[in-house]
């Protein structure tokens, strides 16, 4: 099994940018996907779920009104689209899958992906 994102850079503040996370290895399609992040010197935090059942997800508080997750079952793929950045947005982020329902706990998530680098400067 195997994630692997891409999509990341460096961008200035108020920019955009989209993620895409594609998983191998396995049919994830009944399986809630998430987006994490990790910034320099601070814990790893949740920034976006997706169900797999309904459209439904979630969203860590700070990224609401900006970023907008979204999956393709047919493509064993997850993305995220990040508008309106902020510099608090640099971090590395991680995709996941394995969860049997969108949460924001990492430990219900079986699979991750090595990360993506993300920066915004100011």
């Amino acid at each position: 099994v195997q994630l692997v994102e891409s999509g990341g850079g460096l961008v200035q503040a108020g920019g955009s940018l989209r993620l895409s996370c594609a998983a191998s290895g396995r049919d994830f399609s009944r399986y809630a996907m998430g987006w994490f992040r990790q910034a320099p010197g601070k814990e790893r935090e949740f920034v976006a779920t997706v169900d797999w059942r309904t459209p439904s997800t979630d969203y860590t508080e700070s990224v609401k009104g900006r970023f907008t997750i979204s999956r393709d079952n047919a493509k064993n793929s997850v993305y995220v689209q990040m508008n309106s950045l902020k510099p608090e947005d640099t971090a590395i982020y991680y995709c996941a899958t394995g969860a049997v329902v969108m949460t924001s706990r990492e430990s219900e998530y079986d699979y991750w992906g090595q990360g993506t680098q993300v920066t915004v400067s100011s």
